[in-house]
């Protein structure tokens, strides 16, 4: 179907802008593009709580606990959520009102994680730090007023992409066990050759140029590209992980690859919803201020994580 009409009219709104491509952008125009792209939110939450946790190589990392505005008493399950942003770009900031919205609609503790980017900190730096402050987390739930038995990851692109890698080492490296994945129009693979590249490449706000530009500042050259935890759909078995929502949109050239990953871990028998959004385009899940279907899409995966880590 073609663009939803409040997408088309946020492209034409960006096209108006008459700003460089992302392929020709700096890494700080970029980031500052990013900035500006996600609107600040006044949704109102529990508590909010900044602080710091040890990343892989032994650097604070910063992190944001939200608490739902109408938290139950006791231990709440844990969201660790990870930003999207071409893993060049975004922060506790950028992701603000998506974290938010997202507490409140799945009754969690849903925890930001500010890794490192790229390219001053290449494959696999920020994803290593997003998998230490997985085991920071499971140890510490308790004093976040969390249960570390009931833990979730939740990212959206690139931070689809990590979360999906996430899971992935926690099964294969003994831990901590989670109970959920919400991987929202996930990055899962370092090629460009599907056909939702080919409709939605150009004109649909992220563009093949501009995916080829974020994986070449994210890779330290192209062959990590085919390491699965770059690419998770390369993964050669993906059973055993923990049961997955996976949102896509239809209008997104990551579209195939969302839904080519949620088909396999239900070959290997990982029970996975996929939502397809029609008319839909890419970043619409952190854009509910603008899209109706955004904040459906939120509500749909608090509703999904509400669910699984009752």
């Amino acid at each position: 179907m073609p663009l939803h009409p409040q997408a088309q009219a946020f492209v034409d709104t960006i096209n108006a802008l008459d700003r460089p491509p992302l392929s020709e952008m700096t890494v700080e125009m970029a980031r500052a593009g990013l900035r500006g792209l996600l609107p600040p939110s006044d949704e109102k939450v529990g508590a909010i709580a900044d602080f710091e946790l040890p990343g892989a190589d032994g650097q604070p990392v910063r992190a944001r606990a939200y608490t739902p505005r109408d938290a139950r008493p006791g231990p709440l399950p844990l969201v660790m959520f990870l930003h999207g942003g071409g893993w060049i770009g975004g922060d506790l900031e950028s992701h603000d009102a998506t974290c938010r919205a997202l507490a409140n609609a799945s009754g969690c503790k849903v925890v930001a994680i500010d890794y490192r980017l790229a390219p001053e900190h290449k494959f696999p730096a920020g994803l290593n730090d997003c998998y230490a402050a997985l085991q920071w987390l499971a140890v510490h739930a308790s004093a976040l007023g969390a249960d570390p038995g009931r833990i979730a990851v939740c990212g959206d692109s690139a931070g689809g992409n990590l979360a999906a890698s996430v899971a992935i080492m926690a099964r294969d490296r003994g831990g901590p066990a989670l109970a959920f994945q919400v991987l929202v129009y996930p990055v899962t693979h370092h090629a460009f050759d599907t056909p939702s590249y080919r409709e939605y490449g150009q004109g649909y706000l992220l563009t093949l140029e501009g995916m080829q530009w974020n994986w070449n500042h994210y890779l330290p050259d192209p062959a990590a590209g085919r390491d699965p935890l770059a690419s998770p759909l390369l993964a050669p078995d993906l059973r055993s992980l923990p049961p997955a929502l996976v949102i896509v949109a239809e209008c997104d050239p990551l579209c195939d690859e969302g839904e080519a990953y949620a088909r396999r871990l239900a070959e290997a028998g990982v029970a996975v919803e996929c939502r397809r959004y029609d008319g839909m385009l890419h970043a619409f899940f952190t854009l509910g201020q603008v899209f109706d279907d955004g904040r459906a899409s939120v509500a749909h995966a608090g509703a999904a994580l509400r669910r699984a880590l009752a």
